[in-house]
């Protein structure tokens, strides 16, 4: 047996491919990290995996376990790069794709425009058969029309076929049967049936997801096969895991059959990192914020679980109702705020930060590479939040001329000084972070005040504490390896799969549920144990989704995985009440019903423990590095002391005005905040007064 276990874990952002490898000596529990960024490399993405990978000296051939996570999915779909897709429907279907939801967000706009489906009404075929909600045949399934249609499809160039028909979540036979049949004639196109994604109830929810997932699936799936082989070619002999929207990884051939569930892979990862760290620290309730370089993401860990919905839209926004995928995502809210945010002036004199991006090319300004535009991380630059003499961490010269010319363009446009327009930059980015913190949690019945802010990405130590302050949280926590927390994350992630059932029901039904839920939990473990699991090795927590008698939407509540009796129904309605009431506000005097199942199944695949951190006895004022002016935006300029990132050790303590600078990031420590290094070198900062 090795007396080392060597873990990988790979992020690709917008802007920024991270690696994060641990190894542990099996023997004395003692870990070494190494963290490396390499530039993000569209569209052949899986390049700066294997840059960054070289970029950290690591072999790969002793590599134990590797987590990979990526943007190749939204990009796909946000940048309408995927295939082009036929959809094959119930008949009198055909058109449940382009009519949608009444949910359009710019509702008194008579020139509104509905998001133009991805599949043209020409590319949307009908046939024959029929089932109803309970599962049952109403009209045998025909062939008949099958050839006229593929035969279409060729001539179109279509791709990828996508099924869906009516029903199919209660009763799949049909769609079986359909996606075997084409599959037949047609062999080398791909083929997605919604039932292999979704086993929920809304049509058009069902149909757009099943559509998107046949428009990633061969690109998603070349690109997977392009990663694996490139590191084979490297030595790498180990499984490779990918990160699901789920806070789960699963192994890289079910990722390949529905690649569609890696939507939000690096999001949820990191997420579910800020959970573990909650645990590991002894702070259950935090509130995760995790900013990039292009867009900023936050979400709600209560009680040490992150919530995952599948309610999950893309290109939502103001005016634009947007496009469902019903997979299993982390709950988050994302806006364009990141480190390379361009600040812009409208035609009315009022300046904007986001939500276009400089990206990782040209990039900031100050990166010297071209870009013209002032960002997020030029205002910070400017007010020497960042050390121009280290920015980067020392691999980048700021281009302090580009920077200049940047603002002063804008600072002519709103008739005010360059320092000015830098500190309304970083003003307006904290307020829409801000903005976006409140929607996870005000607006969903949670107080910021019991909560703990952990920050990270490139930004998030930037920005956290003046977000955490105008919060009101307990403290913010900025984790060690923050600019690389996302791969940290995959690290701590189980093997996870997660389950639907829509079954309209009583609540008082024991006896219907329990037979629904023992019959979801043995396809579960039936489903690991074909992968080698044991299946007393699966962990299953199932959730029971219910709400108020012929109302339209409920809420999710956990039950315990034994036998479902009368006391288990009694207590899974007393909370429901009070969840819908946090929910929605009110509570009713009315029926419960159910409306189906949620199965989480999961099972730990070399999960890292982490330990605490060795100390030296070192002084903390041996890692101060020197002093200098800073600008806080809010509270005026102060003399900073300036600490090595990488010097600073579990015990350490000190007060702002202060800035800690890592290779990778800058922690903005201001005015009377207090800081502690906790064992794990975790920075805790908690606000004076």
């Amino acid at each position: 047996m090795a007396d080392t276990m060597t873990r990988v874990s790979t992020d690709v952002g917008g802007t920024f491919t991270d690696l994060v490898y641990f190894e542990t000596d099996t023997k004395t529990g003692t870990q070494k990290v190494r963290t490396a960024k390499s530039d993000t490399t569209p569209p052949n993405f899986e390049q700066g995996v294997l840059n960054v990978l070289d970029r950290a000296n690591i072999d790969i051939g002793a590599i134990d376990m590797f987590a990979h996570g990526t943007t190749v999915v939204i990009n796909a779909l946000t940048e309408r790069k995927g295939a082009k897709v036929g959809l094959i429907t119930t008949k009198g279907f055909r058109d449940s794709l382009e009519i949608g939801r009444g949910n359009r967000p710019d509702f008194f706009n008579l020139m509104y425009q509905k998001p133009a489906p991805f599949v043209e009404r020409y590319l949307r075929r009908e046939i024959e058969g029929r089932m109803d909600y309970h599962g049952n045949e109403v009209t045998p399934l025909s062939f008949d029309a099958l050839d006229e249609t593929l035969v279409l499809f060729r001539a179109e160039g279509v791709q990828a076929v996508a099924i869906c028909l009516l029903h199919a979540y209660a009763n799949p036979a049909h769609e079986v049967a359909l996606a075997a049949e084409v599959q037949k004639r047609w062999p080398d196109v791909t083929v997605v049936a919604s039932h292999q994604i979704t086993r929920e109830w809304r049509e058009y929810e069902r149909t757009n997801t099943t559509v998107l997932s046949a428009y990633v699936q061969p690109k998603a799936q070349r690109y997977l096969e392009k990663l694996e082989t490139g590191l084979k070619d490297k030595g790498y002999r180990g499984q490779l895991f990918i990160m699901q929207s789920n806070c789960g990884v699963d192994s890289l051939e079910a990722t390949k059959a529905v690649p569609i569930t890696m939507v939000e892979s690096g999001p949820a990862s990191g997420f579910w990192g800020a959970a573990e760290l909650g645990r590991i620290i002894g702070e259950p309730n935090v509130l995760a914020l995790d900013i990039g370089g292009t867009t900023a993401k936050c979400s709600l860990i209560l009680n040490g679980q992150a919530t995952v919905k599948t309610d999950y839209w893309i290109e939502r926004d103001k005016r634009s109702a947007g496009y469902p995928i019903m997979v299993p995502v982390v709950d988050l809210v994302e806006i364009g705020n990141g480190g390379g945010s361009i600040a812009w002036v409208d035609d009315f004199g009022k300046m904007h930060v986001g939500p276009h991006s400089a990206g990782a090319a040209p990039g900031p300004a100050a990166y010297g590479r071209g870009g013209t535009e002032a960002t997020t991380t030029d205002a910070n630059l400017a007010l020497g939040r960042i050390n121009k003499d280290y920015f980067c961490g020392g691999t980048v010269t700021a281009d302090m001329e580009a920077l200049g010319r940047a603002f002063e363009d804008l600072s002519g446009k709103l008739g005010i000084s360059p320092v000015e327009v830098a500190r309304g930059i970083v003003r307006i980015a904290n307020s829409n972070m801000v903005n976006a913190l409140k929607l996870v949690s005000v607006n969903r019945g949670f107080d910021p005040r019991d909560f703990t802010l952990v920050a990270f990405g490139g930004g998030g130590p930037m920005h956290g504490v003046a977000l955490g302050q105008e919060l009101g949280v307990k403290k913010v926590v900025i984790p060690r390896g923050a600019p690389v927390f996302s791969a940290w994350g995959m690290m701590m992630s189980d093997l996870r799969r997660d389950y639907f059932a829509t079954k309209l029901m009583d609540a008082g039904d024991a006896h219907s549920l329990d037979t629904l839920l023992h019959h979801t939990m043995e396809l579960a473990r039936d489903e690991f144990a074909g992968e080698g699991i044991a299946r007393d090795a699966v962990k299953l927590v199932p959730q029971i989704r219910c709400r108020y008698q012929n109302q339209e939407f409920g809420v999710e509540i956990p039950i315990a995985a034994g036998p479902v009796t009368a006391e288990t129904i009694k207590s899974m309605i007393a909370d429901f009440h009070i969840a819908y009431e946090r929910e929605y506000t009110y509570r009713l005097d009315a029926a419960v019903e159910v409306t189906g199942i949620h199965l989480i199944a999961s099972s730990e695949v070399g999960k890292l423990d982490i330990v605490p951190l060795p100390t030296t006895g070192t002084a903390v004022a041996d890692a101060i590095k020197g002093r200098r002016q800073v600008d806080y935006a809010t509270e005026g300029e102060h003399q900073a002391t300036i600490y090595d990132g990488e010097k600073l050790e579990p015990g350490m303590s000190f007060v702002g005005p202060a800035i800690i600078e890592d290779p990778g990031t800058t922690v903005v420590i201001h005015p009377g905040n207090r800081v502690t290094i906790d064992d794990y070198g975790n920075t805790h900062i908690e606000f004076g007064g």
